[in-house]
């Protein structure tokens, strides 16, 4: 199965920018799509952005369109999150997440996860 680790999450000012990356291993298949979701305290986990992995198509959530970019390196397993002009709205932890197929919303049907890491963006 695939194993997802997140790293660099972080405190940061509104209007600074971080990037996020997360390392895949294990048994990774072409036909494989990537996300990245986040969940603030009280709200249900929600989709950021995703990414097909043999492809590189992308799709992002209207509230982060314009300022983060999804991308993957297929040389060293990683997809990244840079996030720009960011928002106290913005914070949330983030997780890395996995599937077998094509990019989808809902955050229930990924089967694969990582820890999360906590971004938070102060006014």
């Amino acid at each position: 199965q695939v194993q997802l680790a997140e790293s660099g999450g972080g405190l940061v000012q509104s209007g600074g920018s971080l990037r996020l990356s997360c390392a895949v291993s294990g048994r990774f298949f072409g036909g494989y799509a990537m996300g990245w979701f986040r969940q603030a305290p009280g709200k249900e986990r929600e989709f950021v952005a995703g990414i097909t992995w043999t492809a590189g198509s992308t799709r992002y959530a209207d509230s982060v369109k314009g300022r983060f970019t999804i991308s993957r390196d297929v040389a060293t397993n990683t997809v990244y999150l840079q996030m720009n002009s960011l928002k106290p709205e913005d914070t949330a932890v983030y997780y890395c997440a996995a599937r077998g197929g094509a990019i989808m919303v809902p955050a229930n049907i990924y089967g694969y996860w990582g820890q999360g890491t906590q971004v938070t963006v102060s006014s």
